[in-house]
């Protein structure tokens, strides 16, 4: 296919929106017939109407892949076999890489190609990924005296609900849900409100690719009801949920009033990005500090939000953000050559105009943007923001935006440099820009903060790096071996020998 806007358009227009929950290997209506309607952020249209899971369909859910579970369709497969059908989504996601891209697009309004060029391969990569390395892992045995054996095994957990936000579909949806599948266990997928039809158009993906029906299920709605019944359910094993802080600590609050089910969130992140003056490039580091809040509309969790630069470099570097911006306004995300699309829906809009405004009255000058734009479409859009004259004891530097808003703080030294970066209940990520590698681990050691970049900003996500959050962003890890670790329990076997 040649991937140009006409050739997009005229796919688009016979494309066909999933709208019900995946339950047992097959679709079916909710059981209680309710529904909800899925508007596009990009012209503020109606897609369709989306089947609503209430209580009786997470019963459904759950009975079916504890049936499986215990039935071990799956389980008892060995690693090699799961490997096998895991391999086989893979290509199935790059057969239909188009249609999940553009699925992905109409419902959250990021770019065609964000979706197409980033979200999907690096989807297509975690899968692969996960089903290569779980034949290659082995237990162990303990270093015990010769009248006994130690064995220490690892085994799925069991039922899996995996909670997803909307800012990466897809993407965030892989990141549960490989791990979980491939060590075993059954997982039921619960996207966000605002874009669920990849993650129903990939039930019938999985069950092609020879996943038994029980294992994987999808339960479109939204958190107050379908999220909280899932959290609360006594018969699901783990809760993985990436999302707000605010909702991470209900997930916490909901296990200890259920069953105690193991919960791995990763939330919210306000994460400072240091510039020191001896930076290498200055250029490389304007346009990946552009980048790491305006790439996605700046609905990153793990955006670099507050931009901590050194005060004599402070006007000429922000200067250089400021003229990258102008090339990164949002666009028609259908068209392949546009930097930033739609805010997902009118509400995240609303919150971010009020974040800049909340700015402005606490005394920050806006630098440029600070407005809602592109009305005339129907859609949801905003400028590129940068504030400047911030403290970091402002609203607009200490709490979670969530869009293309971008605060500037100054230093002097490298003790109040990492004195501003910790001064925040985040601790998702963090970017350190120097040419001083002495200068760059130390600030790496002290900054508290799951990820720290150095000399780059998020630059090639893999799948081998554990990403997630210190203090209040998060608890776990996704990606890498590690995030396996969510998925399993670890049984010790102590065995005599006579």
């Amino acid at each position: 296919m040649i991937f140009n806007y006409e050739n997009i358009k005229k796919i688009k227009s016979s494309l066909s929106f999933p709208s019900q929950l995946f339950i047992n290997g097959k679709y079916q209506n909710s059981i209680t017939e309710k529904s909800f309607e899925n508007t596009s952020p990009i012209d503020g249209n109606i897609i369709n109407k989306i089947n609503f899971a209430h209580q009786d369909d997470i019963d459904l859910a759950v009975l079916k892949a504890r049936e499986a579970f215990n039935n071990g369709y799956w389980l008892n497969l060995s690693p090699a076999e799961r490997k096998k059908v895991l391999l086989k989504f893979a290509t199935l996601l790059e057969r239909d890489r188009l249609e999940l891209s553009l699925l992905d697009t109409i419902d959250m309004g990021k770019t065609i190609n964000d979706t197409y060029n980033a979200d999907l391969p690096t989807s297509i990569d975690n899968v692969e990924w996960y089903a290569e390395i779980i034949d290659k892992l082995f237990d162990d045995i303990s270093p015990s005296s010769n009248e006994y054996m130690g064995l220490i095994t690892k085994e799925p957990i069991g039922v899996v609900a995996a909670i997803v936000p909307w800012n990466y579909p897809l993407w965030m949806a892989v990141w549960k849900i490989a791990p979980a599948l491939i060590t075993g266990n059954s997982v039921i997928l619960k996207p966000a409100e605002q874009s669920p039809m990849s993650a129903i158009k990939i039930g019938a993906m999985l069950s092609e690719a020879g996943l038994p029906d029980g294992v994987f299920s999808v339960l479109p709605g939204d958190g107050p009801i379908t999220g909280k019944s899932l959290c609360l359910h006594n018969d699901i094993d783990c809760v993985a949920f990436t999302g707000s802080g605010e909702v991470g600590k209900l997930v916490l609050q909901y296990s200890g009033q259920s069953n105690m089910k193991r919960v791995q969130l990763e939330c919210g992140g306000k994460s400072p990005n240091i510039v020191f003056a001896d930076c290498q490039d200055l250029d490389a580091a304007a346009e990946a500090s552009a980048y790491a809040i305006f790439g996605n509309q700046g609905e990153v969790c793990s955006a670099g939000s507050r931009l901590i630069v050194q005060k004599e470099i402070e006007n000429d570097f922000v200067e250089k953000v400021y003229e990258l911006s102008k090339n990164m306004q949002p666009g028609d995300p259908f068209d392949p050559k546009s930097f930033a699309g739609a805010i997902v829906n009118t509400e995240q809009l609303d919150k971010i105009n009020k974040y800049v405004n909340i700015g402005k009255k606490e005394g920050a000058s806006v630098q440029t943007g600070g407005n809602i734009t592109m009305k005339e479409t129907g859609g949801c859009y905003f400028e590129p923001t940068i504030f400047k004259d911030v403290k970091n004891n402002m609203r607009i530097a200490q709490e979670e935006i969530f869009g293309p808003v971008l605060t500037t703080l100054t230093f002097s030294s490298f003790e109040e440099a990492i004195t501003i970066a910790n001064d925040t209940e985040y601790g998702l990520a963090a970017g350190v820009w120097t040419k001083d590698i002495n200068k760059a681990i130390k600030a790496s050691r002290e900054i508290r903060a799951g990820t720290v970049y150095i000399n780059n900003y998020e630059e090639g996500v893999d799948s081998t790096i554990p990403l997630g959050g210190y203090k209040q962003s998060g608890i776990g890890r996704d990606n890498g071996y590690q995030a396996l670790e969510n998925y399993l329990q670890v049984k010790s076997t102590w065995i005599k020998i006579t």
